[in-house]
């Protein structure tokens, strides 16, 4: 009897074994895509930049590192600007860290010249933004002391925004983000000056 039921055993268990493999996914050795930051692009890597920026900048009249002269007209330097800038971010998926390099001309005011190095450090938001943090060193001309003027310099610190097109509703126009709205806001020395810029930045 034991005989016979391990004889009907044995096929039985043949059929089961290719039934019970179909309830399970077949294996696939195709490699998982590459990790993407939010707004499309690779999650580690280099992605350099450009972008041209406007505003305005105002000194104050107290006395600082840099010694630039007070007391001038209502005891300030002041000028609207136009700025270019250069640089690269290295993304860290949600994070990422990089370094830009400035140079800004006056257009009206007391300002001549600018130029500058900066890191910038922040987070990867949304579809295509960031929110970032800067710490640089920048030079500074004042056409209002004429042809002859010395730089003055010192330490500058920011914070700032970028946002992409899908960020704002324009993802069907320009397909991916290379373009975003940048807004940003620094200050000369310990906080000796208030800088607020716009502008647009180009990933590529």
């Amino acid at each position: 009897m034991r005989k016979l039921l391990l004889a009907a055993a044995f096929p039985a268990a043949l059929l089961a074994v290719p039934a019970a493999a179909q309830d399970y996914p077949a294996d696939t050795t195709t490699a998982a895509p590459a990790p993407e930051a939010p707004d499309g692009t690779r999650a580690f890597g280099i992605e350099p930049y450009l972008g041209v920026m406007g505003g305005w900048e105002q000194f104050d009249s107290e006395r600082n590192r840099a010694d630039i002269p007070t007391g001038f007209r209502n005891n300030e330097l002041n000028g609207s600007l136009v700025q270019g800038v250069v640089g690269f971010n290295v993304p860290l998926g949600p994070v990422f860290v990089g370094a830009e390099g400035e140079v800004a001309k006056g257009i009206s005011g007391d300002i001549d010249w600018q130029y500058g190095a900066a890191g910038r450090f922040g987070l990867r938001a949304g579809e295509s933004g960031l929110f970032y943090g800067k710490v640089g060193y920048r030079w500074v001309n004042f056409d209002r002391f004429g042809n002859d003027s010395r730089d003055y310099h010192d330490v500058t610190y920011g914070v700032g925004f970028e946002v992409g097109p899908k960020s704002i509703g324009l993802g069907g126009i320009t397909g991916e983000s290379g373009f975003r709205l940048r807004g940003e806001v620094s200050t000369f020395g310990k906080a000796h000056s208030f800088r607020p810029m716009l502008g647009v930045v180009t990933h590529f």
